[in-house]
């Protein structure tokens, strides 16, 4: 490294403690100043003073009335305290397991009429990202495909019940104590709906609040923890179950379109199972805290609303289309993101540094390259949605982070594949199953869903977590980070 950027480092490192700490610097030379004033006058020039003020008692009372209203007026207008208490992901069973050359025997075996489309995908998976040991649920391993209704159901059972029974055996929590109960699943939505299925095996009380989101998209789990977040604002001393999933049985494409095909290559078996609090007892046990939800929509522009959308092909056959413009859309909704979350989260030197960016480019020169925030300022770990690879590229450009920033959500990718809504959940136990969190730390969790919608969500880490010796990454956490090539032969 040569000695001008050296000097360039420090000037910055100077720059931002100086913006970052600029009312300290100021107040504490004041309040020096003015204790100093205070012990040089001594006590009984103060009692004097206070005495030469003639206050009787009526000021004394009406102003120890104002700020009692006012302290309490300031303590009932901040927002409840929401504490993640502990989550718990469902772990794939090994006869689950899809390697790329069963992948390939099944394709070439339903699609034996169109090779074609068995070398897209070929070529799909060649670049995907994916590792050898993710999952599909047990009616795709049929050929061909057995995608029944009761098969869905089962594979619902299977993910869903599996992570519920873990988070209720780490927790400790009775089933009775939950009083909200949140699903999102967005492309199975089945009468009775997935939250009755729960109520019916689990037994929660009558009264439960419960909700059903479907049709949502791989982002909606920032969705679901914004609508808990919201009911605990206004129920007090309760717990909030949160569960994000996605059913893929139904919804195996069988066709022959190829921008229906990609969702094949890429989807995967995941189930996450969130627990919530707004009690001050959870806070000692509680792993997070939540800060800040933010959630853009660019569903007004029929471009943004039509790059993820489920529909019929030529021959009848169901599928998600992805069209080729779907990176330049999350691009657009990523700003859009950005731009409600910087103010939020970054310190007072990147707002200033954007500030006059901004300033500089309306009025002066509007060619000048806009000023990208350094985010890595504001958080401490980045769980970024596996939706695949060229959603992970794009933001670490976007984002400017470094690799080790990005390895959470590479490495699920490759492990898991992309789980849509519970992905971010899989990135976050990788960082703890690593020993990476700290007391302190701050987790943006950011996913991308059909709509087209940008979701992001901001915790901060209540107490240092060890690394897993169990849950999902127990087995395989020693071989990652793994070496992942840009093209994987087959």
């Amino acid at each position: 490294m040569d000695t001008g950027s050296v000097r360039l480092k420090y000037v910055k490192l100077g720059y931002t403690y100086l913006v970052n700490h600029f009312l300290g610097l100021i107040l504490v030379p004041i309040m020096a100043g003015l204790s100093i004033q205070i012990l040089r006058v001594g006590p009984g020039e103060i009692i004097t003073l206070i005495k030469s003020l003639h206050l009787d008692m009526i000021q004394i009372i009406c102003s120890t009335f104002v700020i009692i209203f006012v302290l309490t007026v300031y303590v009932m207008s901040k927002p409840t305290s929401v504490y993640l208490v502990d989550y718990s992901l469902f772990k794939p069973a090994p006869y689950c397991r899809v390697p790329f050359s069963t992948f390939m025997e099944h394709s070439r075996l339903n699609l034996k009429n169109n090779p074609k489309s068995v070398e897209f995908q070929m070529r799909i998976l060649e670049r995907s990202g994916l590792g050898e040991e993710t999952c599909f649920p047990q009616a795709i391993h049929y050929i061909p495909p057995n995608p029944t209704m009761m098969a869905a159901r089962d594979e619902a059972k299977m993910v869903i019940f599996s992570a519920i029974d873990d988070l209720l055996n780490k927790t400790g929590i009775n089933p009775r104590e939950i009083d909200i109960l949140i699903v999102n699943c967005s492309l199975f939505s089945p009468t009775p709906s997935l939250s009755s299925m729960m109520v019916n095996k689990y037994k929660f009380r009558g009264n439960i609040m419960s909700f059903n989101l479907s049709g949502m998209g791989c982002s909606c789990s920032p969705i679901s923890v914004n609508l808990a977040r919201d009911l605990l604002q206004v129920h007090p001393n309760s717990n909030a179950l949160v569960i994000s999933t996605e059913i893929i049985t139904p919804n195996y494409y069988q066709g022959k379109e190829r921008a229906m095909l990609l969702p094949n290559c890429l989807f995967r078996l995941g189930c996450a199972a969130i627990l919530l609090s707004n009690k001050q007892k959870e806070k000692r046990r509680s792993k997070y805290q939540l800060l800040h939800v933010v959630r853009t929509h660019k569903g007004a522009d029929d471009r943004a609303y039509k790059c993820v959308f489920q529909e019929e092909d030529p021959e009848g056959s169901v599928g998600i289309s992805l069209q080729k413009d779907l990176m330049a859309i999350a691009g657009e909704a990523l700003k859009s993101n950005i731009t409600t979350m910087g103010p939020l989260v970054l310190p007072a030197s990147e707002q200033l540094l954007f500030l006059l960016s901004l300033i500089g480019r309306k009025i002066f020169n509007p060619k000048w390259k806009p000023y990208i925030p350094d985010f890595k300022q504001a958080f401490e770990h980045f769980c970024i949605h596996a939706g695949g690879r060229a959603v992970i590229d794009e933001l670490q450009k976007n984002l400017q982070l470094s690799a080790e920033h990005c390895e959470a959500s590479r490495m699920t990718l490759h492990r898991f594949g992309n789980t849509s809504s519970s992905s971010l959940w899989y990135e976050l136990s990788y960082i703890e199953s690593k020993g990476r969190m700290r007391k302190g730390d701050r987790v943006w969790q950011i996913a991308f869903g059909s709509g087209f919608k940008c979701n992001s969500a901001v915790w901060k880490c209540n107490r240092t977590i060890e690394g897993h010796t169990d849950g999902a990454w127990s087995e395989c956490i020693d071989r990652y980070p793994v070496h992942i090539p840009d093209v994987m032969k087959l």
